[in-house]
């Protein structure tokens, strides 16, 4: 016979620190054997090797103090899927709309998202919340960057990433090499680049595929087992938007076989838009199986975000017309195959129909009907105008005119140039070469005859220009045999060389400097497309005793990073003799990064690609950006051809006044079109004008007509909230329990018991702390972290060496604002091991008791017995929920608020309460919702079988077909595809499986958190 009963809490006679509560009993002919819930999963033991738990003989009393740290410890040891754990753990400012893909992200039935936020929002920063909630929850021990490789060589993911507390190692090509010879020999990603970010550009056909002809030691990526990282992100990922490159084949093969996956990208959100369903198909291959699905899984988004709205209105017959919404979103071709059998959708349309649904009631039946949206867990999409401004845009048009030595020289230039065209053939050489030259004459004269020497020792297309623009047909002919050409272009030349030192455009820049060199935020960017203007203005500013760097594609990596920690003031102080004021940038010099400690722009001459603009302005009007204005100044010169496309283009298209980042796709194909008509030398300069400004009103009503069209469709990919119904969310998912304060008092809490001496130990009233420890001190808290063996990174290892050193003060912060203005600091939040150890040493298995006293007119005044429940409920998915079970069963949400509010009763009373009626009555609160649970997940897991089973089968025979008509793809493609059929197959078998042993499992396992005495005070 059994010795110990179903629940009955137990331990390991060999080791006590293993316990548990008993749920399941299995008798055997020699000896009765017990499966035993403990925090390390279901653990099976003979009876001789347990013991029972006697509560009742570990009666612990504890203050409020430590009964909310017990409760904080709780919770991070078992991770609540309805709170936010991310909160506090950057050196950011928190903002919030940078938690919308974290609550997504967690709340999706898989952890993949796509980020499509506009320009400057802040997605590197949304990234980072999700890495950092996703260790919060389950170990995270690799996790990929793949991006750009300008943000490699200016470290912009290393450097964000530290604000995180995460060390991450660049991967160039040797480094990636040697990944795929540790893949091919030992099975596994070398440990040692398990954080590590690649850039695109490395992913050839040698990298990726191989070459017969590549002689080479090492295996190509697809010839090796394809590495497994817990979190992939993939930043610009609109650089995969083609299917047949390299690059797009490589992060194909890491997402595959990623646990977790992020995609970045700016694209905007339109059905139509062949980007958005190739990210998405690549994403979740699962879900988006082809086209046709992508168009049907949009169409019940609109009757549900209708449904939505009418119950959060609860306006008159809401039920009525919500579940004539709901109803219509069944009726679409998607709800037909997903929703008939869903026993969410089931549920919905029951309490629908019901005759009334409590307000409270309300908050669940809209998470449950938002639940629904076929994308919203699956793109997130902020634009700019959906958050406010950060700043506001103050651009003014700065006219210089030629003096007229120049005005002579710029005309004279315009003849020689028109005597070329007379005498040879109009070819995309011949006017790639002239648009250039006329373009260094709008941008500075000065730089003329440098390039043009540069132009008669090289091939066109080698010169070194730096703007973006569309010559795919250049080639590598060169025009300038012609010895008449050459005679012209000499011409010019010493005429250029003629030309008197006086440049009032280089005078104005130079009033527009001194006046920001006066201001106390005194940092200024000036623009060129053309590197020999930039070196006219480096060497005149320098020799005029301005501190100043200079940044273009020629800069190495190594020098480009040193300039901008001399650039940022918060790294080098601007009274430092180090420190420059003013950086000269060429196009390639700031993709992708940041400068919001600058506020000042000056545009030197213009691309003619407004996105290029938008990103140029955009590295100062983002998050972070102080200023409430940032000032952007254009010199142009009339009479010449930038003036023309400034005044008839530019200017109309907005992008000085507010962020087009949201119209790239729109505005990508203008530089087309301006270049076919800047370059069209048989138009007269009035004929020019007047195509310019009808092109540009022609590509203004696009837009126009793309922005309603997004708004149109806002709907089809995500839930309409606005920011105050969002904040409330926030609100919602903030735990008490997890704030900055509780996580403080749980240091404070464990530093008591495991040291055994109450005593002072986080020194400082203010945000930043002083953690004293002595040795002996360090020692105890050593030993007991060794024996808990943490994975090594960053804090691990920083946490160690305090422990282990000399020091005897650890300064520290439990608030992430501080951290952001001293980053020396050590941020301790719910993922630093420090805290991680206090939660697990605070696991207690006596029966804790509490006193404790509220003044509150709520309810009535007198003495409440409670009982504090962690359950843990297994079904088709695992979540914790935080129970109270009191005397009264109205009172017991009642009681969960005010325990935040209480403090210690020191009162003495005698206490004669018979617990264990409260315990039997949430026994049988326990079993009711246990027999509720195990039918739930059975109705939720034979749906999600049959949508499986759909998904699965459509997939393979997508693949088949691919297969079937791939012709002459080659033998890798074949391989390719056949591994991925064999994939879709191995994952519908174990997934088969996983739902099996979750419908097995269904259970709530219940623990004991707190025994309880709540004495209410009235305050009338």
């Amino acid at each position: 016979m059994a010795n110990f009963k179903m629940g009955d809490k137990v331990t390991l006679i060999s080791d006590n620190s293993i316990e548990g509560a008993v749920i399941g009993i299995f008798q055997d002919q020699k000896e009765t054997k017990y499966t035993v819930y403990t925090k390390n999963g279901d653990k099976t033991y003979y009876e001789s090797q347990l013991e029972k738990i006697d509560l009742e003989s570990k009666k612990d009393y504890v203050g409020f103090n430590t009964f909310n740290a017990r409760i904080t410890a709780s919770l991070i040891r078992n991770p609540v899927v309805s709170s936010l754990y991310s909160l506090n753990s950057a050196k950011i400012n928190i903002i919030p709309h940078q938690f919308r893909p974290v609550l997504k992200f967690i709340n999706s039935d898989r952890p993949r998202l796509l980020i499509a936020d506009g320009v400057g929002v802040g997605k590197t920063i949304e990234a980072g919340l999700i890495l950092k909630e996703l260790e919060a929850r389950s170990n995270i021990n690799s996790v990929l960057i793949i991006c750009p490789r300008p943000l490699i060589a200016e470290r912009k993911w290393e450097l964000e990433m530290k604000r995180f507390d995460e060390s991450f190692e660049p991967i160039d090509g040797d480094k990636f090499k040697f990944c795929l010879s540790q893949m091919d020999l030992e099975g596994e990603w070398p440990e040692k680049y398990s954080k590590a970010i690649i850039p695109f550009s490395l992913f050839d056909k040698n990298k990726v595929e191989g070459s017969d002809e590549y002689k080479r030691k090492t295996k190509a990526l697809l010839e090796v087992d394809p590495p497994k990282f817990d979190l992939v992100i993939v930043d610009e990922a609109h650089h995969i938007r083609n299917t047949e490159t390299y690059a797009y084949k490589a992060v194909e093969t890491f997402v595959d076989n990623a646990e977790a996956v992020v995609f970045l990208t700016a694209t905007p959100v339109q059905l139509e838009a062949e980007d958005l369903y190739t990210l998405l198909k690549l994403l979740r291959p699962d879900y988006v199986i082809d086209k046709n699905t992508f168009q049907q899984m949009s169409e019940p988004n609109v009757f549900i975000n209708s449904a939505s709205k009418i119950i959060r209105a609860r306006g008159d017959n809401w039920q009525e017309e919500a579940l004539e919404n709901i109803n219509k979103a069944c009726n679409t071709a998607w709800g037909r195959k997903i929703f008939s059998d869903n026993p969410d959708v089931k549920d919905i349309i029951s309490k629908l129909k019901s005759n009334e649904i409590r307000i409270e009631d309300t908050v669940k039946l809209i998470t449950d009907v938002e639940n629904m949206h076929t994308f919203s867990n699956v793109i997130n999409r902020t634009r700019r105008r959906d958050i406010g401004r950060y700043t506001t845009r103050d651009s003014q048009t700065v006219e210089i005119q030629f003096t007229s030595a120049q005005k002579m020289l710029h005309d004279a230039i315009l003849e020689i140039i028109h005597e070329m065209l007379s005498i040879i053939h109009m070819t995309e050489n011949t006017m790639f070469m002239m648009t250039t030259v006329r373009r260094q004459v709008a941008s500075c004269l000065f730089g003329l005859v440098p390039m043009l020497e540069e132009l008669l020792r090289r091939h066109e297309n080698e010169l070194i220009i730096e703007f973006d623009e569309d010559y795919d047909s250049v080639d590598n002919s060169s025009i300038l045999s012609d010895l008449e050409i050459n005679t012209k272009i000499n011409q010019i030349i010493t005429l250029a060389k003629n030309l008197p030192e006086e440049d009032p455009k280089y005078d104005a820049m130079l009033q527009i400097i001194e006046k920001k060199q006066q201001s106390e935020k005194n940092k200024v960017m000036i623009f060129s497309s053309f590197r020999h203007t930039l070196n006219y203005l480096y060497k005149r500013l320098i020799s005029d005793g301005y501190r100043v760097g200079l940044i273009h594609g020629g800069v190495k990596d190594g020098d480009r990073l040193e300039l901008r920690e001399r650039f940022d003031p918060s790294i080098t102080d601007i009274s430092s003799s180090n420190a420059i004021d003013i950086m000269l940038f060429s196009e390639v010099g700031t993709e992708g990064l940041d400068y919001q400690f600058c506020d000042c722009m000056i545009n030197y001459d213009l691309p003619w690609n407004p996105m290029r603009i938008e990103q140029r302005i955009g590295r100062i009007d983002r998050n972070g950006q102080t200023s409430e204005k940032v000032n952007i100044y254009n010199l142009i010169t009339p009479g010449t051809i930038d003036a023309d496309i400034y005044d008839r283009c530019l200017l109309r298209v907005g992008v000085f006044k507010e962020s087009i980042g949201d119209c790239e796709d729109i505005l990508g194909g203008v530089t087309k079109e301006i270049n076919k008509i800047a370059t069209n030398f048989n138009m007269s300069d009035e004929e020019r004008r007047a195509a310019l400004q009808q092109m540009t009103d022609n590509r203004v009503r696009i837009i126009q007509e793309e922005e309603k069209l997004e708004e149109k469709q806002r709907e089809l990919f995500g839930i309409n909230i606005d920011s105050a119904e969002f904040d409330k969310k926030l609100d919602n998912a903030k735990n008490y329990w997890l704030s900055q304060e509780m996580i403080e008092n749980l240091v404070e809490e464990f530093l008591n018991e495991i040291l055994e001496k109450p005593a002072e130990y986080l020194l400082g009233e203010k945000n930043i702390k002083n953690l004293r420890l002595s040795q002996e001190a360090r020692k105890v808290l050593l030993d007991d972290f060794k024996g808990r063996h943490y994975k090594k990174n960053k804090l691990v290892r920083a946490y160690e060496k305090y422990l282990k050193g000399e020091e005897t003060f650890w300064k520290v912060t439990f608030s992430s604002e501080a951290g952001l203005e001293d980053m020396n600091l050590n941020l301790i939040n719910t993922t630093h091991p420090m805290v991680r150890q206090a939660a697990e040493f605070l696991d207690s298995n006596k029966k804790t008791f509490c006193r404790i006293k509220v003044t509150t007119d709520e309810i009535k005044e007198g003495v409440y017995h409670f009982i504090l429940y962690q359950w843990v409920i297994v079904s088709d998915k695992k979540d914790i929920e935080i129970r109270v079970v009191s005397e009264n069963s109205d009172l017991d949400n009642a009681i969960a608020d005010f325990l935040k509010n209480c403090e210690d009763d020191n009162e003495e009373y005698e206490e004669s309460f018979d617990w264990k009626e409260l315990e039997e009555k949430s026994h049988d609160i326990w079993k009711n919702e246990i027999e509720k649970n195990k039918a739930k997940t059975e109705e939720r897991i034979k749906y999600r079988e049959t949508s499986l089973y759909t998904s699965t089968m459509a997939r393979i025979a997508m693949l088949e077909d691919q297969k079937l008509n791939s012709n002459n793809s080659g033998e890798v493609y074949l391989r390719l595809t056949e591994g991925k059929i064999n994939k879709a197959k191995n994952d519908y078998k174990f997934l088969y499986d996983e739902l099996q042993e979750k419908k097995k499992k269904a259970d709530i396992f219940s623990e004991v958190l707190c025994y309880g005495i709540l004495r209410v005070e009235n305050s009338k």
